[in-house]
């Protein structure tokens, strides 16, 4: 049941605010919104606004924004074409559709961004003052006290966490530690001891020399923001080398993912806790923001194209010719889901992975 909600939460965060992306700058741009659909297939429940219906359907897994005239001129019963209503999506400028067309992917960064800043701070950042101190460690009997900042090492000043990680022998040798606390500066001298390391089910994994304390954990709103920006920033690089390994032949349709394998990390990610679901949450927002921003037919980013065509050529492309290309990369984007679908039911229930 767990799993369920978790997927049913990540299908939301993903779609919901895509759609939601395009009808924001559709009303900007004046574009009427003739229907926002959050899901697909039969109608759970709708409401009629002024203009636009809202409606909810049975399949979390899609969603659409219907814009007034976004597929192109109608034409009437003589096979004339209607001229477009200036509310219409094909009657607007090309930034204007070029602006309405890129929101859901900047919707889905932004998203992005806000679960990675929400993950970092409310896990929080690592200190150089020292947070809790083991009984009987070689850091309780040199007399180190929760609330100490550690300020030197050997001589080596200290400013972060990872100073301290980094300027602590790896062995037995001695360490002289230099501490500020309520006291005021105090130096000691303590000999680092050898320890089990354990994993998240409690299974020793290895041993390590430590001195017995660990980090105050600190929370700054600003701080964890830049962090969460710099995180997707991360997600992005890491998504477009997967990309080029899929381009240079590295990887194949077979190492996808779809609906059925997101649903499965999903899964795993309750063993994993919180900050794992989030990331998990954050670069999939990330990688629907790429993936529908590529030049290909069928896709925001295939549409833009076209776009940018009439822009530089000053001529549209014939509508007939547009929509047969999108229609040609809809069944192939189709066809490669169920493919990848199929996969991942085949790794999961035959290959036990």
């Amino acid at each position: 049941m767990t799993t369920a909600i978790l997927a049913i939460i990540l299908f939301c965060v993903m779609i919901f605010p895509h759609e939601l992306g395009h009808f924001i700058a559709a009303r900007a741009m004046g574009i009427k919104v003739n229907e926002f659909a959050f899901g697909m297939g039969p109608t759970l429940w709708k409401k009629q606004g002024v203009e636009t219906l809202y409606s909810i359907r049975l399949f979390p897994i899609g969603g659409f924004c219907a814009m007034e005239g976004e597929d192109g001129a109608e034409e009437d019963e003589s096979g004339q074409l209607i001229e477009p209503d200036e509310r219409s999506f094909s009657a607007k400028k090309p930034w204007q559709k070029i602006i309405v067309l890129a929101a859901g992917s900047i919707m889905n960064v932004l998203c992005a961004v806000l679960i990675m800043t929400l993950v970092i701070g409310i896990s929080g950042f690592t200190s150089n003052k020292i947070g809790t101190v083991t009984p009987d460690s070689p850091a309780a009997i040199a007399g180190m006290v929760p609330g100490d900042e550690i300020v030197e090492i050997n001589g080596n000043q200290v400013e972060t966490w990872e100073d301290v990680i980094s300027f602590m022998p790896k062995d037995d040798s001695a360490v002289k530690v230099k501490v500020d606390g309520k006291d005021g500066i105090r130096n000691l001298e303590l000999t680092p001891v050898l320890s089990d390391v354990t994993d998240e089910t409690g299974k020793v994994v290895g041993q390590r020399y430590v001195i017995g304390i660990t980090s105050k954990i600190t929370h700054n709103p600003v701080k964890a923001l830049a962090a969460g920006a710099q995180s997707t920033w991360n997600l992005g690089k890491m998504i477009f080398e997967s990309l080029g390994m899929l381009l240079n032949g590295e990887a194949g349709a077979d190492d996808l993912t779809g609906p059925v394998g997101m649903v499965q990390m999903v899964s795993q990610s309750v063993d994993y806790g919180f900050w794992y679901y989030g990331f998990l949450t954050a670069m999939i927002c990330v990688n629907l923001a790429i993936i529908n921003m590529l030049p290909l037919p069928a896709l925001d980013g295939g549409r833009i194209i076209f776009v940018l065509i009439t822009m530089i050529t000053g001529k549209k492309v014939s509508e007939k010719i547009e929509g047969t290309v999108h229609l040609a990369g809809m069944v192939l984007l189709f066809s490669l889901m169920i493919y990848v679908c199929f996969n991942d039911v085949i790794r999961i229930f035959f290959s036990g992975q």
